[in-house]
């Protein structure tokens, strides 16, 4: 941990404050143009075949499975962050959706009126723990992140006790519903991601924009800078609610 806090770095007194920290923009910016390469070539066009094919119940029904078995990371979290309402209530969800609703293809929880599950992560943790985000960072492959959450999503790699519990080759599920998911998402806020990242003049300060203050409102920030993150974690990620049926409006 001490390696973490020790990566975490803080502008200097000569940054205008309010301004993103960015000290390596250059090379996020390289990263940030392979990214959308990679959006255009290959995600964005699998995402509009795959939700073009897949019936609407079954998509969600997925969705729902890989948001289920992403519950036992944050029961790990939450005990981390002291949070025990939350982990009680966490344990209280997967338990009931794995039993009743078979894998949690089905959300019985939801209708029998429990709390919504915790979004949270190891970056949530860190800062919980008092570090300091650092400095802007896009990354490959998963977009606009920070230092700290950067750290955090190494470290969530190994927080999931379903990781340790099941084997191949049953774990490889888990990463199918993970990719389904991701697709799903990637669709369903195709016109916001595709606003910022084609329609934008600078796609790059716009996402890095919209991912920190969605960020720190997300961890306890004010609510006047709340803005929808097309970012927030793509590549894995659920939408906020994974259990509304994104086709049903």
């Amino acid at each position: 941990m001490t390696a973490v806090l020790a990566a975490c770095s803080t502008p200097g007194p000569d940054h205008p404050p309010g301004d993103p920290f960015d000290p390596n923009e250059d090379r996020n910016r390289k990263v940030h143009a392979f990214n959308k390469s990679v959006d255009r070539a290959v995600l964005r066009p699998v995402s509009r075949g795959y939700s073009a094919f897949m019936p609407d119940d079954i998509e969600t029904a997925i969705n729902r499975f890989s948001f289920n078995l992403s519950i036992p990371q944050a029961v790990v979290n939450n005990i981390l962050q002291g949070n025990m309402r939350g982990d009680t209530e966490d344990t209280y969800r997967f338990v009931v959706n794995t039993t009743v609703g078979l894998g949690g293809f089905f959300d019985p929880a939801s209708e029998l009126g429990m709390p919504d599950a915790t979004d949270t992560d190891f970056g949530e943790t860190l800062h919980v723990w008092g570090v300091q985000e650092g400095a802007y960072q896009e990354t490959p492959f998963f977009g606009p992140s920070t230092e700290r959450d950067s750290a955090g999503r190494i470290v969530d790699l190994f927080t999931n006790p379903l990781s340790y519990l099941v084997e191949t080759p049953e774990s490889y599920i888990d990463t199918a519903a993970s990719v389904s998911a991701t697709l799903t998402q990637r669709e369903r806020f195709s016109d916001t991601v595709d606003s910022v990242l084609y329609d934008s003049a600078d796609s790059y300060a716009q996402a890095r924009s919209l991912y920190l203050q969605n960020r720190r409102f997300e961890l306890g920030g004010r609510g006047d800078d709340a803005y929808l993150d097309p970012y927030d974690d793509p590549y894995g990620a659920l939408p906020e609610d994974p259990y509304d049926d994104p086709y049903d409006e």
